[in-house]
C-alpha cells in the first residue's frame, strides 16, 4: 500500500546523528532546518534510537567485500573480463589478467572479502555480519511500524575532491555510515539537496528512507 503524497506523516530522525562527534556543523544545521520545515508543514518529527549505529559500516563492508570476492572470481581472463596479452599458461593468465584488469580499490575489496570468507575466519566475520544485518533489519522494521519515514544526513562531511581519500580507505568507508543502512535493511532511500556549505560551496544533502516496497510514496513525498 502506497504512502500518501500529502497529509500528516510521522518521521523519525536518529538522535545519535545530531549528537555524534564528527558530523560537520553545517550538515548538522541543515538537518535541523529540514526537521523544522517538516514540523512547520504539520508532520510529526521525533527522535528515535539506533543502538547499532557503530556496527553499520563494519557489517556492510564485511558483507560487501565478501560478495565482491565471490562475484568477481569469474573475471579470470578465461571466462569473463580482461585477458592479459602477455600471459603464458593458465596460472599466469589468471594472475596477470586480474592484476591488470582490477584497480586498487577492487583488489582491496577482493582481498578483504577472501579473508572474511576463509575457513578460519568465516564464522568470526561473515556469519557474525549476517547476524548483525538481521538485527539491524529487525530494528528498522520495528521503526516502520510507528513511522512513515526515517530522516538522516547523507554523509558526516561534504564530498571530497576526486582522489582526496584514495590514500585513506578507512576514512572513505566511514563516510558511508548514514547511507549503508538502506543497503543492510533492504529499504529504499533518496538523497535530497538541502543547500550549500558556506566554506567550500559543496552541496549538502539530507536523505529520507521508507519501508520496503514504498518507493512510490517516498518519491511522491
Amino acid at each position: 500500500e502506497a504512502l500518501p503524497a500529502t497529509g500528516k506523516l510521522r518521521i523519525g530522525y536518529y538522535r545519535e546523528c545530531l549528537e555524534r562527534p564528527g558530523l560537520d556543523p553545517e550538515i548538522h544545521a541543515h538537518l535541523l532546518k529540514s526537521i523544522e520545515r517538516l514540523k512547520a508543514a504539520g508532520h510529526t518529527v521525533e527522535a528515535i534510537e539506533l543502538p547499532m549505529l557503530e556496527h553499520l559500516v563494519p557489517t556492510y563492508y564485511i558483507l560487501a567485500t565478501a560478495e565482491a570476492s565471490s562475484n568477481l572470481a569469474r573475471f579470470d581472463g578465461i571466462r569473463y573480463g580482461h585477458r592479459s596479452k602477455e600471459a603464458q599458461g593458465v596460472e599466469e593468465t589468471y594472475r596477470k589478467s586480474r592484476s591488470e584488469g582490477f584497480g586498487p580499490e577492487v583488489k582491496r575489496r577482493i582481498l578483504l572479502g577472501t579473508f572474511v570468507l576463509s575457513s578460519g575466519y568465516y564464522e568470526a566475520y561473515y556469519t557474525k555480519a549476517q547476524q548483525a544485518r538481521r538485527l539491524i533489519r529487525d530494528r528498522i522494521q520495528a521503526i516502520f511500524k510507528e513511522y512513515d519515514f526515517i530522516l538522516l544526513p547523507v554523509a558526516p562531511d561534504v564530498a571530497g575532491r576526486f582522489g582526496e581519500q584514495s590514500e585513506d580507505p578507512v576514512a572513505m568507508y566511514l563516510s558511508d555510515i548514514y547511507t549503508v543502512l538502506a543497503n543492510l535493511a533492504g529499504i529504499p532511500a533518496i538523497s535530497i539537496p538541502a543547500g550549500q556549505h558556506p566554506d567550500n560551496g559543496m552541496p549538502v544533502g539530507v536523505q529520507l528512507m521508507a519501508d520496503a516496497w514504498k518507493e512510490d510514496g517516498l518519491l511522491e513525498f
